[in-house]
Parts: structure tokens; sequence; C-alpha cells
């Protein structure tokens, strides 16, 4: 079993940062290929950045490229989202996602552990 709780969260205006986080317990995080998603109202959860085991590889959505960056600690078993230059379009809940991956996939079927989600508002 996997453990995902996710923090940081809140409310922000428009071009501010906030920094996500996700502790990870449950089974050897190195192990896992971790990912972030995002859902607002009405429409599907969307993948918005992973990393890989070791965190050799990350991958990105288009819309977050440039803006987003996702780490690891394995000192802390704790995955990081950091978003800079926030937009009003970025306003969703965030849900942090795990498993056994060989490499990171955008697809949410493909992650077995999730997270109780955290929400993300940012103000124009």
């Amino acid at each position: 079993q996997v453990q995902l709780v996710e923090s940081g969260g809140g409310l922000v205006q428009a071009g501010e940062s906030m920094r996500l986080s996700c502790a990870v317990s449950g089974r050897t995080f190195s192990a896992l290929v971790v990912g972030w998603f995002r859902q607002a109202p009405g429409t599907e959860r969307e993948f918005v950045a992973g990393i890989r085991r070791n965190g050799d590889r990350t991958m990105y959505a288009e819309s977050v490229k440039g803006r987003f960056t996702i780490s690891r600690d394995l000192a802390k078993n704790t995955v990081y989202l950091q978003m800079n230059s926030l937009k009003p379009e970025d306003t969703a809940v965030y849900y942090c996602a795990a498993d056994l991956l060989i490499a990171i996939t955008t697809m949410a079927a493909n992650y077995h552990y999730w997270g109780q989600g955290t929400q993300v508002t940012v103000s124009s």
C-alpha cells in the first residue's frame, strides 16, 4: 500500500508562486513514479507533471512547461510541485498520484495510488 498526502494549496493572485508537497509513505519511495494531476470543475482530470523513480526524468504538460517544476527529495519521501507565474486557468484541485511504473505516463488510469487533493485558486 502507498499513502499520499498533499499540502500547500491555497489562494494566490495571478503571477504569484506556490509550492505543493506530496508526502509518500508505505512503499519504497524510490521505486515509484509520481505524477501531479489537476481537475477543475466540469473538466476531466489532467496530467500536469511527472517524475521518474530516481528523479532522472521529468515530464510536463505543455500548459505548464517553463512555469512549473517537479522535484523529489528521497530523504524526506516527498515530491514537490513548484508553480510560478500562476494564472487563473491554473485554478483546480491538484492531486498527486503514484505507481510502480517504468516510465512516466500522462494517463490517470495508470496510477493506482492517489492523494486526497489540495485546492489551488488563482485570482485575476
